[in-house]
Parts: structure tokens; C-alpha cells; sequence
């Protein structure tokens, strides 16, 4: 699977202003139910805030993927945004979140949710990969960096039988 294949360059900004995590999840859910017919932003801010109040999606080291499944919809959708100062998003480190990838997947998509967040987190947990993120200069050129990986599904591998 593509980065490209559920973000587009739309759903890609630069130097996103936001002063909370509740601003951030409201701007991302604009980014995804935009341009989307039958999607309503509040529908996504919804769904992303509940997944939140199970815990939060701050991986650590400035990274986020706010993520839910909604009904109604047959595809993947994300967004990546760059934030212009870290915000508190009760990350796993405490650090200050920068960087949020945000998905909604289909309601029915279990197994595959699961592969591609654990695939986003590697990808992610990537030191140089981060930092050419946080050294990227415009929207164009995240998504370059972003569309320019491929998202090798992480399989769970079951512990042997004894």
C-alpha cells in the first residue's frame, strides 16, 4: 500500500496553526471530510475524540495518528498536518505533538486498521525519517517524503502453541 493511496496533496498542510489537541483533531476533521460527500466534519471530529478518550494516539518523539472508524464510508482517508508549535496531545512521552497523521477507516475494517497503523507507527518511529519531515518547507514536500514510502503491512505473529 501507497501513503498516496488514502492522503492526498489536499489533505496535506504546512505550518498548521493549532493551540490544543482539541484544535488539532477539529482541523484535521475538517481535512477529512473534506471535499468527501455525505461526510460531515463533526461526524469525523467525533469519531477521532472518541478513540482519544480510550487513550491517546501521541506515539511519542512529536508524532500523533488520531484515528477511528466511521461507518458510511468505503475507503481510507488521511491527513497529514505539520503544526507550526507543538501542542499537548498526552503523548506516551509527554513531549509536545508537531506532526499528526490522521486516518478514518471504514467501519468494518478491523485487521486492516490495525496493519496500516502499526505500519504508520514504524514508519514513524524512524529518526531520519522525522527529521525530514520537521525539515520540509512546504506542504508539496511532506507529501513527497510521505508518498515516496511504501506501507509495508506489520503482521502480528501469533506465539507458538505449546
Amino acid at each position: 500500500m501507497q501513503i498516496g493511496d488514502f492522503i492526498t496533496p489536499e489533505r496535506v498542510v504546512y505550518r498548521l496553526h493549532a493551540t490544543s489537541k482539541k484544535r488539532a483533531l477539529e482541523l484535521v476533521s475538517g481535512l477529512l471530510a473534506g471535499g468527501e460527500a455525505g461526510l460531515a466534519e463533526a461526524e469525523v471530529f467525533d469519531c477521532l475524540v472518541a478513540r482519544e478518550r480510550l487513550g491517546s494516539t501521541g506515539l511519542g518523539h512529536g508524532i500523533a495518528i488520531p484515528h477511528g472508524r466511521l461507518k458510511g464510508i468505503d475507503r481510507i482517508l488521511g491527513a497529514f498536518v505539520r503544526l507550526d508549535q507543538g501542542v499537548d496531545f498526552d503523548a506516551i512521552d509527554a513531549a509536545p505533538v508537531d506532526m499528526v497523521c490522521a486516518l478514518v477507516v471504514p467501519a468494518e475494517s478491523t485487521e486492516d486498521h490495525l496493519q496500516l497503523l502499526a505500519s504508520l507507527a514504524a514508519l514513524f518511529s524512524e529518526t531520519a525519517m522525522r527529521e525530514r519531515l520537521r525539515g520540509a518547507e512546504s506542504a508539496g514536500q511532506l507529501y513527497d517524503l510521505l508518498t515516496s514510502h511504501d506501507i509495508t503491512p506489520v503482521k502480528q505473529t501469533a506465539a507458538p502453541r505449546r
